[in-house]
């Protein structure tokens, strides 16, 4: 691993690239940013779940799954209309019956509640372009970035807590696919910790065992078969 101002940084085949990304995990996990009762609080653990959530795993292959990974995670946020779950046909829906409501009151002589209820009809259209436009915007993003913008650049992850990315350097050559895998984390103090901890886990831990995904389908298929156990992260390493 190399370490440097812009981070953490390794050269190798995508065994090297998960176990950087889980190693820092462990070390963020051991600083309790995961934890959201932590000093860190409650926006950092989410940062952490994040994180946690893109980073490249065993069973997943650059091209496919971090790629849409990363295409999903730089897409446009969610908008108020579907933060609350709803359609842009169900804020206009409201924002007609709304608008009903305000020329009814017009009619019974109450412009105060009139006047009201035409400004909340108002906020529902304006709501409604906002969610049609911001989905519409993620389907452009997600057809330019994973098919013109991953060929220009690295993929990549960023939020408050974790700037990353990924990029193949070489194909089937003679050791196989190579990759650079480069980590940092944003809080000055919390990296030098992480530092820290990587430094001890490269004294502590003898062999580091590559978390990949298990599959329990074939042993609950079985009658009577319990699936294996899920293993806490303590079993990733053995301790000389």
């Amino acid at each position: 691993m190399e370490e440097s101002i812009s981070g953490f940084k390794v050269r190798g085949d995508w065994g090297d690239v998960v176990e950087h990304g889980e190693r820092i995990t462990r070390a963020l996990r051991d600083e309790g940013v995961h934890d959201p009762a932590h000093d860190y609080g409650a926006h950092f653990a989410r940062a952490f779940e994040e994180w946690d959530e893109w980073r490249p795993k065993a069973h997943e292959t650059l091209d496919a799954d971090v790629s849409e990974k990363t295409a999903d995670q730089a897409s446009v946020e969610e908008g108020t209309g579907e933060q609350a779950g709803k359609d842009p046909d169900e804020d206009i829906k409201t924002a007609g019956e709304k608008l009903t409501t305000s020329y009814e009151q017009l009619e019974e002589d109450d412009p105060e509640a009139a006047v009201d209820n035409w400004k909340e009809s108002i906020d529902y259209v304006a709501r409604a372009a906002d969610s049609a436009g911001r989905k519409a915007l993620r389907r452009v993003e997600d057809t330019v970035y994973q098919n013109v913008m991953t060929q220009l650049a690295p993929y990549y992850f960023d939020n408050e807590l974790i700037s990353a990315n990924v990029q193949q350097s070489a194909r089937n050559g003679d050791n196989g696919d190579q990759f650079v895998f480069e980590v940092n984390v944003n809080d000055d103090g919390l990296k030098d910790a992480v530092s820290d901890r990587l430094a001890e886990l490269d004294d502590e831990v003898d062999r580091w065992h590559v978390e990949v995904e298990k599959d329990t389908d074939a042993a609950e298929a079985i009658e009577g078969a319990e699936p294996p156990p899920e293993v806490d992260d303590q079993s990733k390493f053995t301790t000389n």
